[in-house]
């Protein structure tokens, strides 16, 4: 391991997550509810032997996991690029509006899959633990947090075992497959790692007015790279919303190094300031039938079962 002793006394802080994870249950995986469709992006390195046990009901190493958690926290803590993503997050949430000073803000994580079993969602959470860590000490500076039980977590593969892991490092699981359609009234950072387009998309969807989408920090794919990836008449058609705001997005890169290629690449910081969206014509509001997706064949999303449908 790297010679990183100030780093981990400066994220002393983050030693309750870590307990919690002790006295987490005996059992526990993730699994990712799936990986963008893209042909250059490398598979997870999964723990397969682990999730088939998990699966067929037998006993795993949940502490030996739960170990792995922790160590995956503290080895981002010696990376150089942990601290570039630190410094880029806390300074433009505490560059929210003024009136927002003083304010608990909201986090929501959709998408993470099993980290028990896979190395990459290992890390992503490790991520997330480490930068609600990192808002609580920016806290005595800028004023402005987010508790762990704001901080609201889904995937639709989710266990019982590992949703009472989650709620024993405070977070708050939720039940319901809310398909990205989320209205916020208040600050709220997305952390939404290699999620599905269509995620992105329901999201702007659920806050389109100049006055919501200001709210939204997301920590997530790049926007730029999937205008890149993508036909734009196929991204205006499919994912209208995301179009629509691709010429006002503020996007900046979050660095990744070639060893976390697998696990963070093509991320960015993503926000709509209320400068930017002023430029757009008025009609742009009027634009806000929810997404329907008819002619997308791999949608990249699990989406929520419908009344009356079967299986």
């Amino acid at each position: 391991m790297c010679s990183c002793t100030e780093t981990v006394l400066q994220f002393i802080t983050v030693l309750p997550c870590l307990i919690a994870l002790e006295m987490a249950g005996n059992d526990g995986e993730w699994q990712r509810v799936r990986r963008r469709g893209r042909a250059a992006r490398a598979a997870p390195t999964c723990a397969e032997s682990l999730r088939e046990q998990v699966d067929a009901g037998k006993p795993a190493d949940a502490r030996r996991a739960q170990e792995r958690l922790k160590e995956a926290m503290v080895d981002l803590t010696c990376e150089g690029f942990w601290r570039n993503w630190k410094e880029i997050l806390t300074r433009y949430l505490a560059a929210e509006d003024p009136n927002h000073k003083d304010l608990e803000c909201d986090c929501v994580c959709y998408g993470l899959g099993r980290f028990l079993s896979c190395v990459s969602s290992r890390y992503q959470l490790a991520m997330l633990l480490l930068l609600l860590e990192a808002l609580k000490v920016s806290s005595l500076v800028n004023r402005l947090t987010i508790p762990p039980n704001r901080c609201s977590i889904f995937d639709p593969v989710f266990s019982v075992a590992e949703r009472e892991v989650l709620r024993s490092l405070g977070l708050t699981v939720l039940t319901e497959n809310e398909e990205g359609k989320r209205p916020v009234n208040k600050p709220t950072l997305f952390y939404l790692m290699h999620c599905g387009t269509a995620l992105y998309n329901n999201l702007l969807w659920s806050n389109w007015s100049p006055q919501a989408l200001p709210l939204l920090t997301i920590v997530g794919n790049s926007f730029q790279g999937l205008q890149e990836r993508m036909a734009q008449q196929d991204l205006q058609r499919d994912y209208s919303f995301i179009a629509d705001l691709m010429c006002v997005c503020q996007e900046t890169p979050l660095p990744c190094p070639p060893r976390f290629l697998d696990v963070f690449n093509d991320t960015a910081l993503l926000r709509f300031p209320s400068r930017r969206l002023a430029s757009l014509p008025p009609h742009t509001w009027s634009h806000v039938q929810e997404p329907q997706y008819l002619h997308c064949l791999d949608l990249e999303i699990i989406q929520r079962k419908k009344e009356g449908s079967v299986g």
